[in-house]
């Protein structure tokens, strides 16, 4: 047994988007950093890599050019309305106002300093369904997804030129925990992925956790399930990253840290089976198609209020995770599937991701024919048939049961059709005024189709989507103050500050332990990633962020 023993100014732990910008701003304030990754080298960016790069800012030049009168405080309004927090969320609470206030001068304009471009039409997503969500599209797109994102910033950080001087980085080195002397945090100890027999020390005056979240570790995900959704599902599909497991969590509790909002999780309701997974119950995550038709495992149309994207995600698990059985169908047709079908990723995005503004025009005109089919060959989630009895006998087939009845699926397939074929004055289908609604947005209007009946013999085939739930984002986790810094379990209602210990990215809830509450106005992981970085990497140059 060997142990390498090494010497930094700080220490980050986790080679994913916070972990970067972590490193390349203390390189930028003149600080040695020894980063530790977990993966091998190929897995460098983490999972924002493979992330569709949607960030969430506020009035943006974007937002402006079309007319959008968006401000700090009717993001803020949007933003509580949707995380419900308690009285109890102190810290939440001032995160959210932090990065809500910060993330356009802190996050969008440095991004632009790098180079990174944004598509020029901002997404709307999380509208809101029973409350209010986002009162105007913010959920803005770089133009080449998540994985230009990353690269862009690995590239500034290994083309820092104080990278030989004061960067050193180490893959396959997994963090087992913290050395401590005198209560302070001076380094850490660990193993190496690939052999656990090599042993390694790292001491520094300070370490950052960026080491993500728990999204990645399934039961743990059971285990922390949100309780008024009931039992969590029977299969959840994987949705994060391997190493997302919690092992950095525990680290940091058994020096007394504390670990907030676990439960409050961020799943989403349209995953299917990756069909090249990279690991056990790989999963993508569906852009449900507006025009489709949700149902419920029985094939009943869930109701009275019909599911469709775009409005409130956490209101499509919560009722999915309702029923007896917690995992869904979608029912459309190739016409649909053509012009509406997407998954989110920079996988499944490659005109975006490689910057090929011909082929992505391409796409929205004539739809993204090959991903669809791509799916339909290769993802053991989808079925196909010419009549809703073929359709039905397939989807039992593929579940191994005859739970899907035809009755049910014919009745919420022939009366949507019927109701989609009336003059729009006579129209009384809440799904079809969602779809006029999104598509007076022009963002939206080029990708959904208009009063699209289900059963239409000019769009056959028929197709069947089986949706499990998807673990993802963890928006609880490690609990710091605005600084960053790992805050002690409370002891008779005070906590304070760990020395030598701070947390950024999900693996501190993207804030303060869960700056979202209950919900997520989405973009606001990435963004909350880079957020995170920066102030910490200020608080340990002593500076407040946006000091020169």
């Amino acid at each position: 047994m060997t142990e390498k023993k090494y010497q930094s100014d700080v220490i980050v732990i986790g080679g994913g988007i916070a972990g970067i910008v972590t490193a390349l701003e203390l390189l930028e304030k003149g600080r040695k950093v020894i980063l530790l990754e977990r993966g091998p080298k190929k897995s460098f960016g983490g999972l924002a890599i493979s992330s569709f790069g949607g960030m969430f800012f506020v009035d943006t030049r974007e937002q402006r050019r079309f007319g959008m009168k968006d401000s700090v405080d009717l993001a803020l309004s949007d933003w509580f309305a949707v995380a419900n927090f308690k009285e109890t969320d102190v810290l939440p609470k001032k995160w959210a106002e932090q990065y809500v206030n910060m993330c356009t001068p802190y996050v969008y304009n440095y991004l632009k300093r790098l180079k990174i471009k944004f598509f020029p039409v901002v997404h709307w997503v999380e509208r809101g369904l029973y409350k209010p969500g986002n009162s105007y599209p913010r959920f803005h797109i770089v133009w080449g997804t998540g994985y230009g994102l990353t690269k862009t910033l690995i590239e500034n950080l290994l083309n820092h030129p104080k990278k030989e001087s004061h960067l050193q980085l180490f893959f396959d080195h997994k963090v087992d925990g913290f050395l401590v002397q005198n209560n302070v945090v001076i380094g850490v100890q660990g193993t190496l992925e690939t052999d656990s027999t090599q042993k390694f020390e790292v001491n520094a005056e300070h370490t950052v956790v960026a080491a993500g979240g728990m999204g990645g570790n399934i039961e743990r995900v059971k285990k922390n399930w949100y309780k008024p959704w009931g039992e969590p599902p029977e299969k959840i599909l994987n949705g994060s990253s391997i190493f997302a497991d919690g092992a950095m969590h525990d680290a940091v509790a058994n020096v007394n840290g504390n670990l907030t909002h676990l439960d409050k999780n961020w799943p989403y309701p349209a995953g299917v089976h990756h069909p090249r997974p990279q690991f056990e119950n790989h999963g993508l995550s569906l852009v449900p198609c507006k025009s489709a038709l949700w149902l419920d495992y029985t094939g009943k149309r869930f109701g009275p209020e019909p599911l469709i994207t775009a409005y409130d995600t956490r209101h499509i698990v919560e009722k999915i995770c309702e029923q007896k059985k917690k995992y869904s169908w979608q029912i459309l047709n190739m016409k649909i599937a053509y012009k509406e079908f997407a998954i989110s990723g920079s996988e499944s995005n490659a005109s975006i991701r490689d910057k090929n503004y011909f082929q992505f025009i391409k796409s929205v005109l004539l739809g993204n024919k090959k991903l669809v089919h791509d799916m339909l060959e290769n993802c053991q989630d989808f079925v196909i048939g010419n009549t809703l009895e073929e359709l039905v006998d397939k989807m039992n087939a593929l579940q191994q049961n005859d739970d899907v009845k035809i009755q049910n699926v014919q009745q919420a397939v022939l009366s949507y059709d019927e109701m989609t074929r009336r003059p729009k004055k006579f129209q009384n289908d809440e799904q079809l005024r969602r779809i006029a609604h999104t598509r007076q947005y022009m963002g939206d209007r080029s990708r959904t189709c208009k009063n699209q009946p289900i059963f239409d013999k000019q769009a056959l085939p028929l197709i069947a989507i089986r949706e499990f739930i998807l673990s993802r984002k963890t928006l609880g986790g490690i609990q710091t103050d605005l600084n960053g810094r790992v805050l002690t379990t409370p002891l008779n209602g005070s906590q304070k500050t760990i020395p030598g210990l701070y947390a950024v990215g999900e693996a501190s809830g993207f804030g303060g332990g869960g700056m979202h509450g209950e919900g997520a106005l989405e973009g606001t992981f990435l963004g909350g990633c880079v957020l995170t970085a920066r102030v910490v990497a200020a608080d340990i140059a002593g500076q407040k962020l946006g000091d020169r």
